[in-house]
């Protein structure tokens, strides 16, 4: 029996705090693989201020496996520096040739060198749990969530030298070959409204599934209760959405995406996009209906179809948050840590950005959303401090 369609046929959970349900969970099929990119020494160039190229790359490799799977729904997790996907085997050669392309591109156009692994679900569920819920953020993006650990382990065998040579991509006999066709960057930051910008990372360290449970049900509820619930935790806000046309912020875009690797071809990628923004902006502006979109209403399409938080054995969110809010969500969660509940990472910047997987104007898209500075990476660095203590 073909497992092809086992995600695409999930049923829906609606309430972020529904991950913390067990039962809503099923373990993925063993004839699938998961892909894992990583991008080698984020940190490093996260410090050198190329934050932004390591958002781009890690959404990449996204975006070009999306389009291989076309019409067929296909489960992902963006990490900031890096992305995990789940994908039936007959779309294994077409991605790999993508998966070439996507380290090619890293390593030409932005100097970064992007670690790739393929590791088949039946070498995981051997040794972890490998589940996986669907939750409906917007009527256009539908967020897989995973638990179990399985996903963490297949990144553990991609990075551990003992294995890594197993698994990582062999390049012997392929041709890169990607399409990125609807892979955006053309937003500006995005400003926290109420003063800064909360990454954030918080592992369980309880031994029970029932405990663990617990533990993101509280911490999702003391969110709640510091922040307000789904919108009021979104940092991503029609009305701090703003094109760009600066070419700092439009390069990345036109490096991936022009016609050919050469500089006239970039630079008429580059004007092409101005153009385009600049005729989005009158449309939003004025709330025109062209092209079968209402683009009165495209910026609060965009704001919610965001990945602000998810939950791939960890529990992932980019938050708007007071100094003051701040300050007592990093009490709580040091309390928690004390008593040897969980592990966290907090990173504070004074805005988000967001790279943008657009299929359709009115339709199936995701933003994926990061601190700025470097948020994600900073924030597991913090917490990789505390698991080692």
């Amino acid at each position: 029996m073909t497992t092809e369609r086992f995600y695409a046929d999930l049923p829906i959970i609606d309430r972020f705090i529904d991950i913390t349900v067990s039962s809503n969970f099923v373990p993925v099929p063993n004839d699938w693989y998961i892909v894992v990119t990583d991008i080698v020494g984020s940190t490093e160039a996260i410090a050198q201020g190329r934050y932004k190229a390591v958002n781009f790359v890690g959404a990449a490799a996204i975006v070009s496996l999306l389009n291989i799977a076309g019409s067929l729904e296909i489960p992902f997790v963006f990490g900031g520096d890096g992305a995990s996907l789940l994908i039936p085997g007959h779309l294994l050669p077409a991605a790999r040739q993508a998966l070439l392309a996507n380290q090619a591109i890293a390593q030409r156009d932005f100097q970064l060198e992007l670690r790739v692994g393929i590791i088949p679900v039946a070498h995981v569920t051997s040794d972890r749990d490998l589940l996986i819920a669907k939750l409906r953020v917007s009527d256009n993006y539908d967020q897989a969530i995973f638990r179990g650990g399985g996903l963490t382990y297949a990144t553990d065998l991609l990075k551990n030298v003992a294995t890594q040579q197993i698994y990582q991509l062999d390049a012997a006999n392929l041709i890169p070959k990607a399409d990125f066709s609807g892979l955006e960057c053309r937003w500006q930051d995005i400003p926290s409204l109420q003063g800064e910008m909360v990454t954030l990372l918080v592992l369980a360290t309880a031994p029970s599934d029932s405990q663990v449970n617990q533990i993101y049900r509280e911490v999702i509820t003391q969110l709640e209760k510091l922040y307000g619930r789904d919108a009021q935790l979104n940092p991503v806000l029609p009305a701090n959405l703003r094109l760009s046309f600066r070419q700092s912020n439009l390069a990345l875009e036109a490096k991936a995406r022009a016609a050919a690797p050469t500089a006239w071809s970039r630079l008429r990628y580059l004007w092409k996009m101005r153009l385009e923004n600049l005729l989005g902006l009158l449309l939003m502006r004025f709330g025109v209906r062209a092209l079968d979109v209402d683009w009165g209403a495209y910026r609060y399409i965009t704001a919610e179809a965001t990945d602000h938080r998810k939950f791939d054995d960890i529990l992932r969110m980019v938050i708007p948050s007071t100094p003051a809010k701040t300050k007592r969500l990093a009490r709580y969660l040091d309390r928690q840590y004390r008593a040897g509940r969980l592990v966290h990472g907090l990173h504070i910047s004074e805005s988000a950005l967001m790279t943008c997987l657009v299929f359709e104007r009115s339709g199936r898209q995701v933003h994926f959303v990061d601190g700025s500075d470097g948020g994600y990476a900073l924030a597991a660095v913090e917490m990789k401090q505390r698991l080692k203590s």
